[in-house]
């Protein structure tokens, strides 16, 4: 049988189709998909003075840190239970509001925060949410407890308004907002590394691990913007983010190395 006889026109337009793929430049390569951003639950739910939530989870969704950020709590999109918990690398809860009814609400995720820290992962206190890393009442994850800063010896703050203070950050003074926060008492030889002092001498931030995760508390706030400042009529110090960030970089870098 022999064989068709292919049309001279078909003929060359496959000739001149393979002429222009061979000339034709090498597709580009495809760009490398951008590494999966981790998560973050940042505690909000009703109860929450606005803006406190809203300031943590904006540090940590900016870069350098770029977190994908969900609030949770009551009220909130995302429960505070265990299976939210699993799919997250740190848990934060920011300041604002009372220890005892802060407490109250949050009892019932006591377990499943506790478990998650133990576990691997790293929980965050800002103001409140270091108080609440305590004993009395709190989640047992620091040490030993907090204790108030405003009125305790050898502090300069005697109300609980908000205030700029001193600290010492890795041997660097810097001013921070303050409200109220605490500091921390801790047991001796406890495993915890004290990142800022007050002006007593009093730890104002730490950072340690907890089973097979860690934590970060700082009693002033780091991640305050601007605005809390004007907002009480303050002085504007120097930004703050980078202690902020140096908190929770150097909190996560203790998972893993408790028991």
């Amino acid at each position: 049988m022999t064989n068709p006889r292919i049309p001279r026109r078909v003929f060359l337009g496959a000739a001149v189709a393979g002429l222009a793929t061979a000339c034709a430049p090498p597709p580009a390569p495809r760009p490398a998909p951008p590494a999966a951003r981790p998560n973050a639950l940042v505690h909000r739910g009703s109860g929450a003075p606005q803006g406190t939530a809203e300031a943590v989870a904006e540090l940590l969704s900016a870069p350098p840190l770029n977190y994908r950020v969900a609030f949770t709590g009551t009220g909130e999109d995302v429960p505070l239970d265990a299976e939210s918990l699993s799919g997250a690398v740190l848990y934060a809860y920011p300041g604002g509001g009372d220890v005892g009814p802060a407490w109250w609400r949050l009892r019932r995720s006591a377990g499943a925060i506790r478990d998650f820290v133990r576990g691997g992962g790293c929980y965050l206190g800002f103001c409140l949410g270091a108080y609440l890393a305590g004993s009395s009442p709190g989640l047992g994850l620091l040490p030993g407890d907090t204790d108030r800063y405003a009125g305790s010896p050898g502090s300069e703050i005697s109300h609980t308004a908000g205030a700029v203070v001193d600290v010492d950050w890795r041997q660097r003074g810097r001013q921070v907002y303050f409200q109220d926060g605490p500091y921390f008492r801790l047991e001796a030889a406890a495993p915890v590394s004290v990142l800022a002092h007050y002006r007593s001498g009093q730890p104002a931030a730490v950072v340690g691990s907890h089973g097979r995760g860690s934590f970060g508390l700082v009693g002033p706030h780091p991640e305050a913007t601007d605005s809390w400042y004007t907002d009480d009529e303050l002085p504007v110090p120097a930004p703050t983010r980078d202690l902020a960030v140096d908190l929770v970089n150097t909190a996560l870098a203790g998972r893993g190395q408790g028991a």
